[in-house]
């Protein structure tokens, strides 16, 4: 099992439930590790798509992984404000300095206004089909997408602005040698 300690930086890999590879990013600097999840923070990280196609990030990110719950959390610091990418997933795991979960495509969008708007429903009924998901595990990720909508009308974290300023906070002060 791997230590991870703050400051380690680390690889994302992103598998779909055929366990294809779908999407990898190469920067994740470690803030924060409890017994429930792991915070990573990057800036202009490069991100490669299984087609080969490669792009980088425009602004500071904060990712939040889930030991126990099926969803990540990207909090984008964005010129216009604070905007959140929350991707229905399974919990996380660590195996050589990678972090690594199934994305199950349904996402939760959150504006700077408050507003959110629930996506790719299409594509998770088609791979849900074609992958076949079990009807538990379709209850579990529906139900984490409730919990999810729940979560940010009550402002509970992660939905909470000074969380994500408190380690927006924490990455600019890491030693620059980490």
């Amino acid at each position: 099992m791997d230590t991870i300690q703050v400051g380690d930086n680390l690889t994302i890999h992103c598998y779909k439930h055929n366990g294809i590879l779908h999407r990898v990013c190469e920067d994740a600097k470690v803030l924060e590790v409890t017994e429930e999840k792991l915070v990573c923070a990057n800036y202009k990280a490069k991100i490669t798509e299984n087609d080969g196609r490669s792009y980088h990030t425009n602004e500071l990110a904060i990712l939040i992984f889930y030991k126990k719950n099926w969803f990540n959390i990207i909090a984008q610091l964005k010129e216009q404000g604070l905007f959140y990418y929350c991707n229905i997933a399974s919990p996380y795991v660590i195996e050589n300095k990678t972090i690594k979960y199934i994305d199950y495509d349904l996402d939760l969008r959150v504006f700077p206004d408050g507003g959110f708007r629930i996506l790719d429903r299409n594509e998770y009924k088609y791979h849900k089909r074609l992958m076949h998901y079990s009807n538990d595990l379709d209850l579990i990720l529906k139900s984490e997408l409730q919990r999810l909508i729940l979560l940010k009308k009550e402002e509970k974290s992660p939905f909470c602005k000074e969380e994500i300023e408190k380690y927006y906070k924490k990455y600019v002060n890491l030693p620059k040698n980490f």
